[in-house]
């Protein structure tokens, strides 16, 4: 795993942005997974702007989304198909016919699960795939203790999960949804690159666990040690509670410029 320590949340955007355009340099088609909230929007308005600049093109990009509502329909405001059109489709000029992701209003959720998790096997795997950090140390909607080898499935949110995110709903838990679809641990680490960003201190916890902590199912971010190519991207305030923290600066000011993340 590599931990980059930046100044701040609009330099990780920045950072993450040129390595999502390098790959599609690379391969133009590829298939970019997304998450929501507030945490990768500096990671979105960046490669919106390289966009726009024509420092890259995205007109054969493809994403994937990470996580769903269940019972939310597609068409409401807070449904993460609509966030992610309004966030990431619209602001990159790609279709929605190029958009991958779980039915959350479906009749059968388990199938629904299931046929996510063949699509994105069909579609060639997920290319590079774009995490937040929940306080608890959850990615996607994968909660402590969920199964390091989960694959897309039905999930019920924690009751902090439900109050972090009420702040979407008006400030209203009783609006947000008790499940969810989520892709599963074991399905995440399918992808070929894992980008982790964290700011700000109330994520240093967490972001300490996955990082130095062991792979266990209580932080189910430390996964991502089991992984070939990690990237974990934080600011100053998030890396408040790595033992290591000096050490990480030192290796990344002296990595090859090439090799990028």
């Amino acid at each position: 795993m590599e931990v980059v320590i930046v100044p701040d949340a609009r330099s990780g955007g920045e950072l993450i942005a040129e390595a999502m355009a390098q790959l599609l340099r690379r391969k133009p088609d590829a298939l970019l997974g997304v998450a929501t909230g507030s945490t990768p929007l500096p990671i979105y308005e960046a490669l919106a702007a390289k966009v726009k600049s024509g420092a890259v093109d995205t007109s054969r990009a493809r994403i994937a989304q990470l996580d769903e509502y269940v019972g939310l329909p597609a068409e409401h405001p807070e449904s993460y198909r609509s966030v992610l059109r309004r966030e990431v489709l619209e602001p990159l000029g790609i279709g929605m016919d190029a958009f991958m992701g779980p039915d959350g209003a479906a009749g059968d959720v388990q199938g629904a699960c299931e046929a996510y998790d063949s699509a994105l096997a069909g579609a060639g795997g997920v290319d590079l795939q774009l995490l937040g950090i929940g306080t608890d140390g959850h990615i996607g909607f994968n909660e402590p203790c969920s199964s390091l080898a989960s694959r897309t499935r039905i999930k019920t949110l924690t009751e902090q999960t439900r109050i972090d995110n009420a702040r979407f709903f008006d400030g209203d838990i009783a609006q947000v949804p008790h499940h969810v679809i989520t892709q599963g641990i074991g399905t995440i680490l399918e992808a070929r690159h894992l980008v982790l960003l964290a700011t700000g201190e109330g994520k240093a916890d967490a972001v300490a666990a996955t990082v130095e902590g062991p792979v266990a199912a209580i932080c189910p971010a430390s996964a991502l040690q089991l992984h070939p190519h990690a990237t974990v991207v934080i600011d100053e305030p998030a890396a408040s509670k790595l033992k290591l923290a000096d050490y990480f600066r030192h290796t990344y000011a002296n990595k090859p410029e090439w090799q990028g993340i």
